[in-house]
């Protein structure tokens, strides 16, 4: 009895112990700073059940603290600095934010080079680990996605047809929806996301290429009057690439446990779950805010939109110069690749 006595004593103790190193264990916070609002799609239903998900396996040793729409200073395009210099420690952004200086994967936001989020969030994570790593040099990626296709979203009159371009100002992310509008027949006006309200309803624009994510968080379907959008299982206009980066130090400074339940909620599982959400839930919420405003969806006819397929189809080639002028060899390899990536990813969504 004596001996069981102290078995069970020491088994407390080690216990006791246990729990107490456990408890003693620091807690950390990550910093996640994005440029949307707080109720945005990105935040609400993207990273915030992530970050609980994390908080959740780790026993509350990751927390994290969110600063939606800028609230550590600075400005969108800022933001993947943010990350590099330990402003934040994590950081969701648009590369195409700072022209030129992602020219790899911007090829995943090359017209028509998509039909879904998830094949083309899943085939940028990988085209990354096979030839982009020193682009994102500095900085931690955690996931890569696109968002929906992008549409056009106009205030006075639907686009129906190209020449309905003509004379319309129209919002532009980056260089290759600038070259888009103009090749269709509009005039590109480049701006942040935030931005886009106050000029459409000062007359600034008079629409926007945007993706359905950004419409709950801009009110956008109270300030427009018309969606045009792709047919189903037609090529997307477009797609935004977006990042989940991570400041590298904050990443070295977690013990390996933690790294480790990091490691297994990031990477190709967190791009195919972030692109599955932009394919449903973001779309359908998209349209039912546009219907309950009575605004007007037009889907354009698969002729029509092969017309604007062969208008944009140069823009392949400037993607190649681009990139081959910025040092990389063989950019139509490159390009070539990224489709194949896409094609692979489309025909095993559960890969």
């Amino acid at each position: 009895m004596r001996k069981l006595t102290q078995a069970f004593l020491a088994l407390f103790v080690a216990a006791s112990m246990g729990t107490r190193a456990q408890a003693d264990d620091p807690v950390v916070t990550l910093k996640v700073h994005h440029f949307l609002p707080a109720h945005s799609v990105t935040q609400a239903d993207l990273l915030k059940p992530w970050a609980e998900r994390i908080t959740r396996e780790s026993d509350g040793r990751i927390q994290f603290q969110f600063y939606p729409s800028m609230q550590l200073g600075g400005t969108p395009p800022q933001l993947i600095d943010q990350a590099r210099d330990g402003v934040a420690d994590i950081v969701w952004t648009l590369p195409g934010y700072t022209a030129g200086r992602f020219p790899l994967i911007s090829v995943f936001e090359q017209p028509f080079i998509g039909r879904s989020a998830e094949a083309t969030s899943q085939a940028m994570w990988s085209f990354i680990e096979k030839h982009g790593q020193k682009e994102f040099a500095g900085v931690r990626l955690l996931a890569t996605h696109t968002t929906d296709g992008t549409l056009i979203h106009t205030v006075k009159k639907p686009i129906k047809k190209m020449s309905d371009f003509r004379g319309m100002k129209i919002r532009a992310a980056n260089r290759t929806s600038t070259k888009l509008i103009s090749i269709l027949g509009g005039t590109p006006v480049a701006m942040p996301v935030p931005q886009v309200p106050e000029s459409l309803s000062k007359g600034v624009v008079d629409g926007a290429i945007l993706p359905w994510d950004v419409v709950p968080a801009l009110k956008l379907q109270e300030l427009v009057k018309y969606h045009t959008e792709m047919a189903p299982n037609q090529p997307l206009l477009m797609q935004t690439v977006m990042i989940l980066a991570m400041n590298p130090a904050a990443y070295d400074r977690l013990p390996d446990d933690l790294k480790k339940i990091l490691d297994d909620n990031t990477g190709l599982t967190l791009s195919k779950q972030a692109g599955q959400l932009f394919d449903t839930q973001v779309i359908e919420t998209g349209h039912a805010l546009a219907r309950k405003q009575n605004n007007e969806i037009y889907v354009l006819p698969e002729d029509e939109q092969q017309k604007w397929m062969k208008a944009a189809a140069r823009l392949d080639q400037d993607w190649v110069k681009d990139v081959e002028g910025k040092g990389y060899d063989n950019g139509q390899a490159l390009l070539d690749d990224a489709r194949q990536l896409i094609d692979q990813y489309s025909a095993n969504p559960s890969r």
